[in-house]
């Protein structure tokens, strides 16, 4: 595990509900249509398209929106889809990687990786098409979730460095909790039994990650923890106000939306460059290779092929598919940069993933509920 600071590198059965494309706390495929749909609202199908839920974004859903289900009839998987998002979900687990092996501050990574992912994306959008005006308030929006995913950045980074990639990226995937929490309490969400279970299993697990004994545990770690937290944290506004900007008026199309956010990202971690006195310089052409794959491979090329194949597969298919990318994260660490993990180590990361998938599946059949009572009474 990297015990560096972030100082020492300063000088360098049903389809997928929206709730299940906001787990990435790298702000990767976050938000196709946001993290759930409150009443009198709409969600963004991928092809431009608004529907009542994401549900209804797949063709056959569209097709057949008037006539009732069979009861007991399977519903097929979608392999080229399920393929698409295990890949985008696998390439987007290099991201804590590349962050770790940089020789660039915290703040200049971020920069790099929203500058060249977001310019990856505009020209996937602008070849696509993509509209790209907008109403003043859109913007607004948008640059709103850049500043916010630029905070997000910034405490992930850091809490890559205190205490490794693992640890960090399971600690931002509790963003799920954050989440329900701001739903309850502003939106008058319901809160799932499976959540509140898993509150007290991810607390626990992340207390056998951390070390059984608090007292004892390096002040490193406890930062690495407070920073990894943060990235939660911040990442729920990001969510917030990417699914807001999707569900204005005169919303733009998907990819031209998240490009923008990336590069209002970028102009926002710029100035944060600025603020710290930090370089912008990238110190040699290695490095550049490392952020130029971890700008368009995982910000580009990763959301390209998550944003396609979440909204037509299963949800609980793709709940336990999106778990790949905090899993794998936790694996890298191990095999890469040695992390001593011992049995209750692995159990604690087990403990904290499950909670997170028990999280995220409670909190979408809760929200389907909900609609379903409220389609029953309309």
């Amino acid at each position: 595990m990297s015990t560096q600071s972030p100082s020492d590198k300063s000088a360098h059965g049903k389809r997928i509900p929206s709730e299940a494309i906001g787990t990435l706390p790298d702000g990767d495929a976050s938000s196709v249509g946001g993290a759930g749909a409150s009443e009198g609202t709409t969600v963004v199908c991928p092809d431009g398209t608004s529907a009542a839920n994401q549900a209804d974004c797949t063709p056959a859903m569209r097709a057949s929106a008037a006539q009732p289900a069979s009861a007991g009839e399977p519903e097929s998987l979608d392999i080229k889809a399920l393929l698409r998002v295990m890949a985008g979900a696998v390439m987007i687990s290099f991201s804590a990687v590349f962050v770790n092996v940089l020789d660039t501050s915290p703040s200049a990574s971020a920069f790099y990786r929203v500058f060249f992912g977001g310019i990856a994306l505009l020209a996937v959008a602008l070849w696509r098409k993509e509209k790209l005006t907008t109403a003043p308030v859109v913007l607004a929006t948008i640059f709103g979730a850049g500043v916010f995913f630029m905070l997000d950045l910034e405490c992930w980074h850091r809490s890559i460095l205190y205490i490794g990639p693992g640890l960090a990226t399971i600690l931002g995937n509790f963003q799920v909790f954050f989440m329900a929490f701001v739903g309850a309490v502003f939106f008058r969400e319901a809160l799932s039994l499976r959540l509140v279970v898993a509150l007290p299993l991810a607390i626990f697990g992340l207390w056998l990650l951390v070390g059984v004994d608090i007292n004892d545990l390096d002040e490193t770690i406890v930062m690495g923890v407070v920073f990894g937290l943060l990235t939660a944290v911040w990442y729920t506004g990001y969510i917030l106000l990417l699914r807001r900007s999707q569900r204005m008026a005169s919303k733009m199309p998907v990819m031209m939306n998240m490009a923008l956010v990336s590069l209002c990202t970028a102009v926002a971690c710029g100035a944060s460059l600025l603020l710290q006195g930090l370089p912008f310089a990238i110190p040699d052409a290695t490095n550049a290779s490392y952020l130029i794959g971890y700008g368009v491979l995982c910000q580009g090329v990763g959301w390209l092929l998550l944003s396609s194949g979440l909204p037509m597969l299963p949800a609980a298919v793709a709940g336990l598919v999106m778990l790949t990318q905090p899993t794998l994260s936790f694996v890298w660490d191990v095999l890469f940069f040695g992390r001593p993990t011992g049995p209750l180590g692995l159990l604690g990361a087990a403990m904290a993933i499950t909670a997170i998938w028990m999280g995220l599946s409670g909190q979408s059949a809760a929200q389907r509920k909900r609609a379903l009572k409220l389609a029953g009474k309309s």
